[in-house]
């Protein structure tokens, strides 16, 4: 009998850490915020009204609330397997033009977009789709 509690002990102890193996554990890549590209930073003028800054980079992810002549576009990535990898504009206005554009972080590189298959079904699966006759999915009449 003492035998048999000592199995199921050691075996019940065996089954828990097992749910915690790193192994099994899957992460992903974790992108927030505004993207913003080089060709996007490289566009941005003193000068510029809130319209054309909207046009351009699109609306702001943060705009300071007790000061409305800043704006801020960040963009993080958190890397599952890697570090955090982080770009800030930061612009400010004057009477609605920009009058100061701070930059943070690497703009020289893209920021990774996804991986090669994208998400959604199988893109040669659906291509292959597109291309089948739409006749053989008639019924045949008499």
């Amino acid at each position: 009998m003492q035998k048999l509690t000592r199995i199921v002990t050691l075996s019940l102890a065996l089954l828990m850490i097992s749910g915690c193996s790193y192994f099994g554990v899957y992460k992903r890549d974790l992108p927030q915020g505004n993207l913003v590209t080089e060709g996007m930073a490289e566009q941005l003028r003193p000068g510029m009204s809130r319209r054309q800054v909207v046009d351009l980079m699109g609306s702001p992810l943060l705009e300071a609330p007790f000061d409305a002549r800043q704006w801020d576009y960040v963009y993080r990535l958190d890397e599952a397997y890697g570090g955090v990898e982080q770009r800030r504009i930061t612009l400010t206005f004057n009477g609605g033009r920009v009058v100061e554009i701070e930059r943070e972080g690497d703009f020289s590189t893209a920021p990774p977009l996804g991986d090669e298959r994208g998400i959604g079904p199988d893109r040669e699966a659906a291509a292959d789709d597109q291309e089948a006759p739409l006749d053989n999915l008639t019924p045949d009449r008499p």
